[in-house]
This record gives structure tokens, sequence and C-alpha cells, in this order.
């Protein structure tokens, strides 16, 4: 049986907005850098670069 992965990461391709997978809250999560959270445009529809070439199936 194939084993299903999911993103661990994610960024917004319009504002930089980068978020994390937390498996403990099962919930995205904003990056902070530098005591800075990467939360991009709060206004953005965001654009995620998971797209056609993510490829969910573990190898």
């Amino acid at each position: 049986m194939a084993e299903i992965v999911t993103p661990r990461k994610r960024e917004c391709e319009r504002c930089g907005r980068v978020d994390e997978w937390d498996p403990d809250q099962h919930s995205w999560r904003i990056v902070t850098d530098d005591g800075t959270k990467q939360s991009g445009d709060p206004h953005c529809l965001h654009e995620w670069d998971i797209n056609g070439t993510f490829n969910p199936l573990a190898e």
C-alpha cells in the first residue's frame, strides 16, 4: 500500500508568507524568523507554492 505524505512547509508566491505544518496542533503555523512572523500581506489571497509538482506518494 502506498504511503501518502503531506507538505510540511508552504510559501505564498504573491506576498512571501511562510507557514509550517504543526503536527501537534494539526494546523498550519506562520514561520517566525529572528522573532518576526513571516506573515506577508494580511490582505493577500495567498497563492501557495504547492502545485502539480508536489508528489503526495512517499518514495
